[in-house]
């Protein structure tokens, strides 16, 4: 299974301006690897590249896995994924582990400026692609499908990748998307909404059915949690930060079915209709207290380590975050640094 390095990760967001902010970066990261993270992770949005910030963490970092947790895979083509993977693997000493997702229907047409259609497929066939071209050593590359057409030819001897195959994870929530991890895919990565139960019932079943449809076994798959903490003496302002982050969520029909699954469809609508009128304290009261418990992890700092390994069981690898919505870059650093402090006990002993 490749899986990632280590039983816990952690997300890195720092604060500050310009170069400050990748420096305060590569920090947090090498604090990160000093505590026992096996993994930091970063993410990608409309304004900020994946990429650039893990080259920044590989270069400050020894000996920890260095992912994403997403990157748009239609952001970039085939060829230049697999040319950025390859440099981001050597950089990283080998352990770079590549995340994609493609965002909604929404996002790729007005973000990327591609077509919607089927993007679970677009997937499955991007994965396909990009391990052909990781092994362009091997000879010329020559796809023609349903989203991309490919024809390389190496014009000079191309040494070989660090690693013989690319490990890619995909980011899936729906069936559909969960299966192509299953089928072509070396794990899923989660989302930070999933719960046990929506594991158990969805996301498990979905990766055995992808599995199935190409032979493999469902268990060489890698499930890498997200788990989103707020760590702070005050529990219920923790609280509040979770369940705001939850109410963010909720507002989109990607997760209708996890609240359908728990019986929280009422509250669902509350917390849709407390957004509309832009009520933040009522958006917060409609989010049930058992999602916050289910859903991510809101303590006192000495209380972090047991309250994340409940939730670790149900993954093979961990990421842990900050809350997702409601923080300035300032608090989310702060809230980062909250967890790696109230973990760092618990990895060094098990280092």
């Amino acid at each position: 299974m490749n899986s990632p390095p280590g039983r816990y990760g952690l997300t890195i967001f720092s604060s500050g301006a310009g170069r400050q902010r990748f420096r305060r970066a590569a920090e947090i990261a090498v604090q990160a690897q000093e505590a026992g993270f096996g993994t930091v992770w970063v993410s990608e949005l409309y304004n900020r590249s994946a990429t650039i910030v893990m080259a920044t963490l590989a270069s400050a970092t020894e000996h920890v896995g260095v992912g994403c947790s997403i990157a748009y895979g239609v952001g970039r083509t085939p060829l230049v994924w697999a040319a950025e993977a390859r440099d981001l693997d050597e950089l990283s000493g080998g352990q770079l582990v590549l995340g994609l997702g493609n965002g909604n229907a929404r996002m790729m047409e007005d973000w990327h400026g591609v077509s919607g259609e089927a993007p679970a497929v677009r997937m499955e066939e991007l994965v396909v692609v990009l391990q052909k071209l990781w092994r362009l050593d091997q000879g010329p590359v020559h796809h023609d499908g349903r989203f991309y057409r490919v024809h390389v030819s190496p014009t000079s001897a191309t040494a070989p990748p660090l690693r013989e195959h690319l490990p890619i994870h995909i980011a899936g929530i729906n069936p559909r998307m969960v299966q192509v991890a299953g089928r072509v895919a070396d794990g899923l990565i989660s989302h930070p909404m999933f719960t046990k139960l929506y594991v158990d019932e969805v996301v498990r079943p979905a990766i055995a059915t992808g599995a199935a449809k190409t032979g493999r076994n469902p268990e060489d798959v890698a499930l890498i949690g997200i788990l989103m903490c707020a760590v702070n003496d005050h529990v219920e302002l923790a609280r509040e930060q979770i369940a705001f982050s939850i109410a963010q969520y909720a507002a989109s029909r990607v997760y209708d079915r996890l609240f359908e699954l728990h019986g929280w469809s009422e509250q669902q609508q509350l917390i849709r209709n407390a957004a509309r009128s832009g009520d933040r304290a009522a958006q917060v009261a409609a989010v049930p207290d058992e999602a916050i418990d289910l859903i991510g992890v809101a303590c006192r700092p000495g209380e972090l380590e047991a309250a994340v390994a409940r939730h670790a069981v149900d993954y093979d690898h961990l990421d842990l975050t900050g809350p997702a919505w409601g923080l300035d870059s300032i608090e989310q650093e702060r809230a980062q640094l909250n967890v790696l402090e109230g973990m760092r006990g618990a990895l060094a002993a098990a280092i």
